[in-house]
């Protein structure tokens, strides 16, 4: 008498096999969270909501125009340094 083979049976145990590698693939590509200070990084994001979009919208516009002082600041700072520059080289032509 001939083998016979079970195939359709060898073919559920594969796919059952496969279906358990994925699993534990798929469960090891979750990182482990431990010791993670939720409320760290809840205060990292700005609130919901418009008060908090406003608030962080208002502190982004007070940096920039500290920026801006500082840039125009510079920029009449060198002005000057120009102008009285250019009196003492008139003067001494």
């Amino acid at each position: 008498m001939s083998v016979t083979r079970l195939k359709r049976k060898h073919r559920k145990n594969i796919a059952r096999a496969n279906n358990k590698q994925n699993i534990i693939k798929n469960l090891l590509r979750t990182p482990v969270l431990k010791n993670v200070d939720l409320e760290e990084l809840k205060a990292r994001f700005p609130k919901k909501g418009a008060a908090g979009a406003v608030a962080a919208v208002a502190e982004t516009a007070t940096q920039v125009v500290e920026k801006v002082k500082e840039v125009v600041a510079d920029v009449v700072e060198s002005v000057k340094e120009a102008v009285s520059g250019d009196n003492t080289a008139e003067d001494n032509a």
